[in-house]
């Protein structure tokens, strides 16, 4: 009895044993397992179609119930499903037997869980980790999209994900493939980072319906896809196209939310099915082998929030197992086991087979012959802006976090934006496809995020500043819409811009003012000089904008890198002496007859607009004396209505983009309608030509002193729907360049991709829907190219959008949609965003480049990162009761945590705390091979420049994510066809350094190299 009570004991507290089940394993056992990974797979048998189970839950952070809705179970009228549930049944199925397998993916709702288990259930989870029988998979803080997602969110994604597990589990936590099954088609930008996470593998869910059609006829569901050209075979990662998607085969799902027959083996009760039942998973087994090169077959067993009862699938496919493996027999040569997706992916290594190629991607997505998914690049425009403003100003956050090393509460508010853009990244949040209670929620929780990293933000400027006392800085978050009460209502504001790029940054500051007389001063007093402009009305007419803001003030800031600059902005009384720009203001009605051309210029750009309309007719590059023809207006597609029941009745929607061309253009697009007036103004350091389209649709093309882009800044909504047609509106910049059918756009704001018009490199397009197939996701930038006249004309883009160049020499951008009906594609519920009420008003920019195509890399790529990595900006209202000792330590002097302004093809895309002493730097050549004659050449960085201000102890190379030294990642090795064996994938720099006094800090990255770095830290100098 004692010897019986102490074993409880120990199993109660150590989590040895199968303490559930009471069941011994025998040494021979063939599940029997103590080490996780490859050899913790269970062995398939030669000369059999070996097929891999694999027992899975797809569980959305977020989708039509919120992330913790979801987690709960709450809103059960909405949705069953309950996250909890899942894991604690799962648990409980896999003590149950030692054969079954089970794999996770979102660590977001995982660590939900886990926080919330006892110390028995923690050891009962680390054995089943450490047995690889519970395998976690992929490992980010949720299934991020792959169009519409910055890669700087997806790497801190997978960071942040990765590292609790790392944290928790150590190496057995650590994912060895990508598992993207969800996602609405598929990044070549994903692949090459899955690649430098360190992973063997990928397998994808969604592929077009014409290219896997292909693929099985093939056997080509399997590829080596090359990531990109610039890293070469160190970007190559093998990827998997699986079956049905992820769901299981049709009329074999066993979860309690199906309606398939379970399995019925007792022939002494009623509809008894065993002989059936099995006959027809065989013909799916051999069907499915005739698709697939080898004798390892992948088949996944779960669905959407299955296994909340975790019972109801094991016992079933425990019964699957049994009755087709009894077949062999009878000579029947199928394999049934549980496995897992990387158990499955070293099958098919061992197999030592060749394998196809793929240098493209799976842009766009269609289902069917009439339901496109390109829809969502641009659907919750005003949540992808937000998430992308987010996303920007966490790299502020981490920066001076770890430049003022400040403490655990600090830290924690950086967790809850990390946390909060992470899920943003969910292949439902971004992307625009979630209900509008859960996008809300989204909102909410950025907004929180934000609000928490603004705190660490403050305390580390006035950290790094040395003030005696805390000064109570302030932010403006409504600058979009021209809102900033303290600019408004104080007389003196001190203001803090911190450049987070890596360079010195020239940037335009743009504040909403009252009327009255300025001032504003620089370091050491410098009188710097300013233009004050009215408003424009559209801006003053917003819905719901509640401002006493009637004018903008702006200037110029020199900004030094990595660190900030202050300025001091004074009201002055009625008549006081100040450096303003005068700005001059002609107001112009559309009048039917043409005057003289009006111009608006600076010593780069010249723009040429038509005196009686005020649109754009010309742009000229004054540096190489080039001008094109171009116009530049708004136009609408109305949103198919249908009932979706079949493919040519399919409705647009939050997913599918389809336009109803009935009636329509011979574009398919409508021209907005209306009696458009504009304004002209004038001034030194700013010119506008503003632009009142319609009531809903408005514009202010700017173009500043010094610029050599042009901005265009657009207002759109409420979208009209009286009428009660869905519209989908579009920005449309034609002009008389030669591009043929060629177009480029960026993928995940890294490399470019070519795109061809009605054309794609995998497969031979049947052309259904010829708009919607020719959208591609634009996160950051579209161009087009005139080889003959060596020109190109570029669009940036301030969030993701649906874009294209339907026609030679145009480039067109889908800024805004508001759609009636549903696409039935899962979320019930028309793309209708409320706004206040009337409907959303979305305001945002494009900023085009013009020039020749040598310098047009040079131009995007550094203004693409001066835009999405923009100054961070700490506003402080002046009173009497403020220390003008502190005040002074911040704004007579500027501070910069860089010795010197790094490469200009090199940028910091992280530098944060980590643990214990450590910091992670992360630096980025962002620039392709053979793009640009100077800066796609190789950099040399010095961490000593970065760091300078810290004590270099050591430093490791780690991989993308920063959680597993370089030197302990082997990837598995693949053979092309018609190639060689490459060896092991893997970057020359795997090493780890340890620095002996104060050398070996000095790193080269090559083209689009990525280097992580865990640098332990001394004391500070």
């Amino acid at each position: 009895m004692e010897l019986c009570l102490g074993m409880i004991v120990l199993c109660f507290v150590f989590g040895y044993g199968d303490c559930r089940s009471h069941r011994d394993r025998s040494p021979d056992d063939p599940y029997s397992s103590t080490v996780c990974g490859y050899e913790s797979c269970p062995k398939g048998t030669p000369g059999q179609i070996n097929v891999h189970l694999i027992s899975h839950t797809h569980d959305d952070v977020g989708w039509l119930k919120t992330i913790d809705q979801y987690y709960y179970g709450a809103k059960s009228d909405i949705q069953i499903a309950g996250v909890q549930y899942i894991l604690d049944s799962v648990v409980d199925a896999l003590l149950d037997d030692p054969s079954r397998r089970f794999i996770y993916v979102e660590t977001a709702f995982f660590w939900k869980w886990w926080l919330q288990q006892d110390d028995l259930m923690h050891h009962t989870v680390h054995r089943l980790v450490k047995e690889g029988r519970l395998e976690f998979i992929s490992g980010a803080w949720s299934m991020n999209d792959e169009a519409v997602c910055h890669y700087s969110s997806i790497i801190e994604n997978f960071a942040w994900g990765l590292r609790k597990l790392n944290d928790t589990f150590g190496a057995c936590g650590r994912p060895k493939i990508g598992w993207q099954i969800d996602p609405f088609g598929h990044s070549r930008e994903q692949a090459a980072l899955f690649a430098m996470l360190g992973f063997d593998g990928l397998f994808l869910g969604r592929i077009d319906y014409q290219d896997i059609e292909k693929r099985r006829k093939t056997k080509t569901m399997e590829m080596i896809w090359e990531g990109s050209d610039s890293l070469g075979k160190m970007s190559d990662i093998f990827t998997g196209i699986l079956p049905n998607v992820y769901w299981p085969p049709s009329t074999f799902c066993f979860d309690l939310l199906c309606n398939d027959p379970p399995i019925m083996d007792d022939p002494r009760l009623e509809d008894y099915n065993v002989v059936e039942r099995v006959a027809t998973f065989m013909e799916v087994v051999n069907n499915q082998s005739l698709q697939y090169k080898t004798d390892n077959l992948i088949i996944t067993m779960g669905n959407d929030f299955n296994y909340q009862n975790a019972h109801v699938w094991f016992k079933n496919l425990d019964k699957l197992i049994k009755y087709v493996n009894a077949k062999q027999t009878n000579g029947s040569k199928i394999n049934l086991f549980y496995s897992t997706p990387s158990c499955y992916l070293n099958a098919l290594h061992q197999a030592n087979a060749s394998w196809p190629t793929k240098d493209d991607d799976f842009f766009p997505y269609a289902s069917g012959e009439h339901t496109v998914w390109s829809g969502y690049y641009t659907s919750r425009p005003a949540l992808k802006r937000m998430e992308r403003e987010a996303s920007a100003f966490l790299l502020t956050c981490k920066q001076i976090d770890a430049l003022a090393q400040l403490g655990p509460a600090d830290q924690h508010d950086v967790s809850a934006l990390r946390d909060a853009v992470s899920v943003a990244q969910h292949h439902d949040a971004v992307t625009g496809t979630e209900r509008q209670h859960v996008a809300d929620d989204y909102a909410l929780r950025l907004d929180r995020g934000v609000k928490e990293c603004q705190e660490t933000v403050v305390d580390g400027i006035n950290r790094i500043s040395n003030v005696t006392k805390p000064l109570q800085f302030e932010f403006c978050d409504l600058l979009n819409i021209s809102i900033c009460s303290i600019t408004e209502n104080s007389k003196e504001v001190a203001l803090v811009l911190w450049n987070p790029l890596s360079r010195t940054l020239n940037h335009y500051v743009q504040l909403p003012v009252v009327d009255g007389d300025y001032d504003i001063t620089g370091p050491g007093g410098t009188k710097i000089p300013f233009q004050i402009t009215p408003l424009p009305k559209h801006t003053l007419l917003l819905p719901g904008r509640l401002s006493n803001a009637t004018h903008e003030i702006l200037f110029r800031a020199k900004l030094p890198p990595l660190g900030y600059t202050a300025y001091n902005l004074k009201k002055l009384a009625k008549g006081g002496v100040s450096l303003a720009g005068h700005t001059s203001i002609l107001r112009k009605r559309a009048s039917g007859f043409a005057d003289d051309d009006f111009v608006i210029k600076n010593e780069f750009l010249a723009l040429t607009f038509d005196q009686s309309s005020g649109s754009l007719k010309y742009l000229t590059n004054l540096e190489t004396n080039t001008t094109i023809s171009i116009s530049q207006t708004f136009a609408y597609y109305v949103g198919s209505v249908g009932n979706n029941t079949k493919e040519p009745l399919r409705a647009s929607g939050a997913y599918i983009f389809r336009p109803n061309c009935t009636g329509a253009g011979p574009d398919c697009s409508r021209p907005l309608e209306g009696n458009g007036t504009y304004e002209i103004v004038k001034g030194p350091l700013v010119q506008e030509v503003r632009q009142y389209i319609c009531a809903w649709v408005s514009q202010v093309i700017r173009l500043h002193a010094t610029s050599k882009k042009v901005h265009f800044e657009w207002q759109v909504g409420p979208i009209p729907v009286g009428d009660g047609i869905g519209k989908e509106i579009v920005s449309r910049f034609s002009t008389n360049l030669k591009s043929g059918t060629e177009f480029f756009t960026d993928s995940n704001g890294r490399q470019n991709i070519k795109r061809r018009r009605n054309f794609r490199p995998s497969f031979n397009l049947n052309l259904t829907e010829p708009i919607s197939s020719n959208f591609y996701p634009v996160v950051d930038r579209i161009f087009i190219q005139d080889e003959t006249a060596g020109s190109q004309l570029t669009i940036l883009t301030d969030r993701a959008q649906a874009g294209s160049s339907l026609l030679e020499g145009q480039i067109e951008l889908m800024v805004h949609r508001r759609l009636l009906v549903d696409d039935w594609l899962g979320v019930s519920e028309p793309l209708n965003e409320p706004g206040l009420g009337e409907g959303l008003v979305v305001r945002g920019s494009h900023h085009l480049i013009f020039t020749n195509i040598a310098k047009s890399p040079r131009r995007h790529r550094l203004a693409s990162h001066d835009l999405y990595w923009h100054p961070a900006l700490l506003l402080l209202p002046v009173s009497s009761t403020t220390s003008q000792a502190d005040l002074n330590r911040i704004t007579q002097s500027a501070y910069s945590g860089l010795s010197v302004d790094l490469p200009v093809n090199i940028h910091i895309l992280s530098i944060e705390q980590w643990k214990g002493s450590s910091l992670i730097v992360r630096l980025e050549h962002f620039f392709e091979k053979d793009e640009d004659p100077v800066l796609s050449q190789p950099a040399v960085v010095n961490l000593k420049d970065i760091l300078r201000d810290f004590v270099i102890t050591s430093v490791r190379e780690m991989t993308l994510d920063g959680n597993v030294a370089l030197t302990d990642v082997h990837r598995l090795q693949w053979s092309k066809v018609d190639q060689e064996d490459y060896g092991t994938l893997g970057t020359d720099a795997s090493k780890i350094h340890r620095i002996p006094h104060d050398i070996g800090t000095t790193f080269t990255l090559n083209p689009m190299e990525i280097r992580t770095f865990q640098i332990e830290i001394g004391p500070s100098l």
